[in-house]
């Protein structure tokens, strides 16, 4: 078939490791894809609903883009991802113009699905699989070829049940991907213009666990770091509890291995801990993040912290911001509390006033804004290693990246240049000086 198919991929970096996966099978089996939306006949959105503000983006999206079958040449709409793994019934009640919803398990059916549709044969609207199946999808991805860099979802699923999360309920168990799949894929990234690999997970650091007996996210670096060609590669979602001695060593002897870690430990109060289900305490946070510290000089700790979680006093809250201040971590993420139906955080009480989670939020926020100002300040003059990923024409410099910010939720290089740099491009320079969360550099 030759019909044009327009592709939107919403949420996070694994939904669109899945997106690029559909797209490559979907060009494989003759399809033409295409921004445009005048031109789409078919369009698939990829959802999200981890939080309500990724749900009511999903179901905004979908209701905008079904407004096309009225005004241009779509003719098929089909949803797919987290929200219609979740919601898939309310959506077939709700939202009439969706001609077909396909559960996370069951992306691999969307080529079959889309050719019956074309030729009146889809049999219901709502095709689902077990929710621990996993997709048969191959290694093949449609890469964006605008970026140096790409994702590598290395895992599916999770086990660890957080009080206030779904998605061991919409994604399953678990589930670690055989290495050989792994490093095929990250091969083939490489060729494609990849110089950087994200590793992405629900949680890296248990990786292999389930498959080969034992946690094997170190022996996976170690063969990716053989990859020629490769210049970076980056950990993301390790959970404190789960960082252990072979891990430090690889993130800390291995060249291409960026010294930098996502630890998301979304609070550091021991009560509320344990309210959300972690498998961790206060006091085991700070240790991990000084062994870091002290084993991998340079090394920049990224986090996430929820604030206003049910129950969550003041005085926690002020723990929180004291913690801030005293460690000073390089990168950090704040999220309000997101209320979600059929979590155990969703019953418990008190929940915190929508105000008052706003304003922590703002709080802690602005303290880490300090912090990373102040910490800026100090990298004046000094030299680091950075990936050019495109130009300002107006401005006339280019942007990239050093070992200490992951795309999209950190800061960037603002490079200038007396020659031409190109995409990908590895360059030394000097930090000349800051501007906000952002570096302002000269090739040297």
């Amino acid at each position: 078939m030759s019909a044009k198919i327009m592709f939107v991929s919403l949420g996070c970096d694994k939904n669109l490791v899945d997106s690029e996966k559909m797209l490559a099978e979907l060009i494989e089996a003759g399809f033409e894809v295409t921004d445009e939306p005048s031109e789409a006949e078919v369009c698939v959105i990829n959802t999200c609903c981890f939080i309500h503000d990724a749900k009511q983006e999903s179901i905004d999206t979908i209701i905008e883009t079904g407004e096309l079958k009225q005004k241009g040449r779509l003719r098929f709409l089909i949803i797919t991802g987290c929200l219609a793994t979740r919601y898939a019934e309310e959506i077939k009640g709700a939202l009439p113009e969706v001609d077909a919803i396909l559960s996370s398990s069951a992306s691999d059916e969307l080529v079959s699905i889309i050719k019956k549709l074309y030729k009146g044969k889809l049999t219901g609207k709502s095709i689902s699989k077990p929710i621990d199946r996993e997709p048969e999808h191959t290694s093949k991805r449609l890469h964006n070829t605008l970026k140096n860099y790409a994702y590598l979802k290395i895992a599916d699923g999770c086990s660890k049940h957080c009080t206030y999360c779904v998605i061991p309920s919409i994604k399953g168990a678990y589930r670690s991907f055989p290495m050989e799949d792994i490093l095929k894929e990250a091969e083939d990234a490489v060729k494609k213009g990849k110089n950087e690999l994200i590793l992405v997970a629900q949680e890296t650091t248990i990786y292999g666990t389930d498959i080969y007996g034992k946690k094997s996210l170190p022996k996976l670096l170690s063969e990716l770091n053989k990859i020629e060609g490769l210049e970076r590669i980056r950990l993301m979602y390790c959970y404190p509890e789960e960082i252990d001695d072979d891990l430090i060593e690889s993130i800390k002897t291995l060249d291409k291995v960026c010294k930098y870690i996502d630890m998301p430990i979304q609070h550091i109060s021991d009560d509320v801990l344990k309210r959300m289900g972690r498998k961790t305490t206060g006091k085991d946070i700070k240790n991990i993040i000084k062994k870091l510290r002290k084993e991998i000089p340079g090394i920049v700790i990224r986090t996430s912290l929820i604030a206003g979680f049910p129950g969550e006093t003041e005085e926690e809250h002020l723990e929180l911001k004291e913690f801030l201040g005293k460690f000073k971590l390089e990168r950090v993420g704040v999220f309000t509390y997101s209320k979600e139906e059929g979590t155990p955080a969703a019953k418990m009480r008190p929940q915190v006033l929508k105000k008052v989670k706003e304003a922590w939020r703002k709080e802690l926020m602005l303290t880490q804004q300090g912090i990373v100002f102040e910490a800026n300040e100090k990298l004046k003059g000094k030299r680091f290693t950075v990936i050019v990923e495109g130009k300002l024409p107006q401005e006339n410099v280019f942007v990239g990246r050093t070992y200490r910010d992951a795309p999209d939720i950190d800061g960037y290089c603002f490079v200038s240049s007396e020659r031409e740099l190109v995409l990908g491009e590895v360059i030394k320079v000097k930090i000349e000086k800051t501007s906000g969360y952002d570096l302002i550099a000269s090739e040297v």
